[in-house]
């Protein structure tokens, strides 16, 4: 055992953010707390944080954990717990790889040798998916993703919708199972004909069908279509999730390990979600670390379904991707629609620091895009 003696965080490109937490013996672990656009009020956080937690056993990771949560007064939200998820990750990362082992063998063991993983396609206005499905399919994957529609009004018109349609029915002919990420930005008018349009040609699963905020349409969306609903990406913690998962209005739950509070409240959720027969499937639009986490998790959860992976996402443009800034990025090669299970110590991934910090200097927040309707009005992105 060991005190923390300090903790860094590293702005990287594409749009991400590491932490690095060391102990006074010299054991490190690596953790992710990006957050989409909002870079800088992470940062802030895990500033306000820094001096507050040196000095704490690092193998205390629950104690920890409730201090950050507990003893802060104000709680919860996509900024305190990106930050406290980065400080959680970290904090597994560093004990399962001082004891030698992957997380995985630190939350009961793994029931699963590997994973199923989707990746995606079409980009933010999504176009011709056809090749690019095609793509996926030579890369090994069997499952996709794709943005439900461009930015759409309140009510728009239903010919707006139709493109989706044979979107879909194009990656079906080949052979290929695809989720649609309706991604917050259709309204009920419009995500009630699209959920009933997508029906007949069987997707995944339809993801965000409204934003999160509007339990009750949700709730009405569930009754109105047989599509699996997938959300949680917004949902922060478990106290967040329980209203839906009692609602029954969710099948498949998407905590994203960089902003609900790392591995430990990530496998709490799995546990609420078992219990109420609602798969997991982990959003991960992000690195290689939130990913290992994420895969950390998913190893050891029975109602585990799905993982989303990064590689080539649109977002990644530029140079660096889902296997940069890692010493063994083949750990990531997809084969007949899985992944192999890391058997590495902790995370199971081994970070390049030398890059990580090069790469560092001067990096430049991401700023999420926006989209403007023809009458100038803000839309949902």
């Amino acid at each position: 055992m060991g005190k923390i003696v300090s903790l860094e965080y590293f702005r990287v490109p594409p749009r991400w953010l590491f932490v690095k937490i060391a102990d006074e013996a010299g054991n490190i672990g690596w953790g992710e707390a990006s957050l989409e656009g909002h870079t800088q009020a992470v940062e802030g956080c895990l500033d306000a944080w820094t001096e507050r937690y040196i000095g704490f056993e690092a193998d205390d990771i629950e104690h920890i954990w409730q201090m950050c949560w507990r003893t802060s007064f104000y709680r919860g939200g996509p900024v305190f717990m990106s930050a406290l998820s980065g400080i959680d990750i970290a904090l597994w990362d560093l004990k399962a790889r001082r004891l030698g082992v992957p997380i995985y063998q630190l939350l009961g063991g793994k029931v699963r040798d590997k994973l199923k993983v989707y990746a995606w396609i079409g980009g933010d206005r999504p176009a011709d998916v056809g090749i690019q499905a095609q793509a996926r399919k030579d890369q090994g994957f069997s499952s996709v993703k794709m943005n439900g529609t461009e930015d759409l009004g309140w009510l728009d018109s239903p010919s707006a919708l139709e493109d989706c349609v044979e979107r879909l029915k194009t990656v079906k002919a080949l052979g290929m199972d695809a989720g649609i990420d309706f991604h917050g930005r259709v309204h009920k008018p419009m995500a009630k004909q699209l959920a009933k349009a997508l029906e007949p040609h069987h997707p995944l699963f339809i993801e965000e069908p409204l934003l999160s905020e509007h339990i009750e349409g949700i709730k009405a969306i569930a009754q109105l279509t047989s599509c699996p609903i997938a959300l949680g990406e917004r949902l922060h913690s478990r106290w967040d999730v329980r209203p839906f998962l009692e609602a029954g209005c969710v099948d498949i739950l998407q905590p994203d390990v960089s902003h609900c509070g790392g591995i430990s409240e990530m496998k709490r959720i799995a546990g609420m979600c078992e219990a109420y027969d609602v798969a997991l499937a982990p959003h991960c639009p992000l690195g290689p670390i939130a990913l290992a986490a994420c895969v950390q998790v998913d190893a050891t959860c029975a109602n585990f379904a799905i993982q989303e992976m990064s590689l080539g996402i649109h977002y990644n443009a530029g140079a660096q991707d889902l296997t940069s800034y890692t010493k063994n990025p083949e750990v990531w090669q997809v084969k007949e629609g899985y992944i192999e299970l890391m058997k590495g110590p902790g995370l199971g991934i081994e970070i390049d620091e030398t890059q990580v910090r090069e790469l560092s200097k001067d990096a430049k927040a991401w700023v999420s895009p926006g989209f403007i309707g023809p009458g100038g009005e803000i839309r949902e992105w």
